[in-house]
């Protein structure tokens, strides 16, 4: 196709990202473990080098997604009614709601705090009682109590370590969010939103894909003559 658009190095890490998973397919990886086929580097270096020629047979739905894009960059976004909230705004609470410094991550990082400072007040309540009296069963409580508080703690933060860490690896994994301009209309968005998981859907299924097996498959013997 000698009319496909030109990829945008707005949209390369989408293009680079996508050829990832395309290598990690298992019908091209089957191809791949053939005597003489090109290691996955090879084919990754070659997909980058020759991006345009790769990705020309998603020009259909990448020329869509770009004139959708163009057309919100370009349009006004339209005036807040009043008491409505405005985009920005709009963000600020979503993110406070579902995201962020929301409630969850905020436990995260205060229940250790409060489970450490209680274990520490419980325990020199109850060492102070033991040296006073031996046989007092409060400050026996009292350690037991700061003990099992001091072991709370260490497991939420083992808990919480572990909650960061798979966010960390789930938001790495997410694609990145197409920004949008403020104020823009939320089914404008959406359907930019669409466009762009279409165009994704179509480079990787009937570009990437069957690009790499091709390129990987071991060229046809030549009969003798």
């Amino acid at each position: 196709m000698n009319d496909a658009p030109h990829l945008l190095a707005e949209d390369r890490p989408d293009f680079e990202r996508l050829l990832d998973e395309a290598l990690r397919d298992d019908t091209l990886r089957t191809v791949l473990r053939a005597p003489g086929a090109p290691t996955p580097d090879d084919l990754r270096a070659h997909a980058l080098t020759e991006a345009d020629t790769v990705a020309a047979p998603a020009a259909t739905e990448y020329q869509h997604y770009l004139r959708l894009r163009e057309n919100l960059r370009t349009t006004p976004p339209a005036p807040a009614l009043p008491g409505e909230p405005t985009a920005p705004a709009l963000l600020t609470q979503l993110r406070s709601a579902n995201g962020g410094a929301g409630l969850i991550p905020v436990l995260t990082v205060l229940t250790p705090i409060l489970a450490w400072a209680a274990a520490l007040v419980l325990l020199l309540l109850g060492y102070a009682l033991r040296a006073a009296d031996p046989d007092l069963a409060l400050g026996h409580s009292l350690l037991t109590a700061g003990w099992l508080a001091l072991a709370a703690g260490a497991a939420a933060m083992a808990v919480g370590i572990v909650g960061l860490i798979l966010t960390a690896l789930r938001d790495g994994s997410a694609p990145p969010v197409v920004p949008v301009p403020p104020g823009t209309d939320p089914e404008l968005a959406a359907e930019l939103d669409d466009a762009r998981r279409d165009w994704q859907r179509a480079l990787r299924e009937r570009a990437l894909v069957p690009h790499l097996t091709a390129a990987a498959a071991p060229p046809p013997l030549t009969p003798r003559q």
